[in-house]
């Protein structure tokens, strides 16, 4: 096994794998940042570097994560998450086949050894909240904001699920109203 440090907006990325494959991606807020790029681990460096960049949406280099068969099922069905959206955790264990498993899927996610790149933080709670992140909720937010940008421009950001649809119509009409009228710009509010 050959390991690097990287240096990421969010702290420093440990990348650790060998021929099969990146075993472990994690991030820590202080630490040296490796001098030398391992051949191994140049293509994931280049890609978490392109990630961070804006350059890229998708992982290809090879993954080689260790964990149950059922932590590998739930980090399979992560990867499917779509760059830029969300799922919630009940979301995650319907397709799963299991709504029972709610638990043990967030488990299995607090357990990804591949960080960013098995997107768990792409799972929210069912209310939209940002809930549970190993890396820390600042982390998750920081990331979600990044691959979706847009996001930070509609005032009920991931809130909009809370009202029936007919509120939440209404509510944004009178956003817009306000905005012809007031020439008041709302789109920079943010709600943490």
């Amino acid at each position: 096994m050959e390991t690097v440090a990287i240096n990421t907006p969010l702290g420093i990325a440990q990348i650790t794998g060998d021929a099969n494959g990146i075993t472990q991606i994690s991030v820590i807020d202080e630490g040296d940042v490796s001098s030398e790029i391992p051949t191994g681990l140049q293509n994931a460096v280049t890609e978490l570097n392109d990630y961070f960049q804006g350059k890229r949406t998708h992982f290809d280099f090879k993954l080689n994560p260790k964990g149950t068969e059922f932590q590998q099922k739930v980090w399979q069905a992560l990867l499917e998450i779509p760059y830029g959206k969300t799922c919630s955790y009940m979301d995650l264990s319907k397709k799963l086949g299991d709504v029972k498993a709610i638990r043990a899927v967030a488990s299995a996610n607090g357990k990804n050894p591949l960080w960013i790149v098995v997107p768990c933080h792409r799972v929210i709670g069912t209310d939209g909240s940002l809930t549970g992140y190993a890396g820390g909720l600042w982390r998750k937010k920081w990331l979600l904001e990044h691959e979706n940008p847009t996001a930070q421009q509609t005032l009920f950001w991931n809130y909009s699920h809370k009202f029936p649809n007919f509120i939440f119509n209404y509510l944004n009409s009178w956003i817009n109203h306000l905005q012809m009228i007031e020439k008041i710009n709302l789109n920079n509010i943010l709600f943490l």
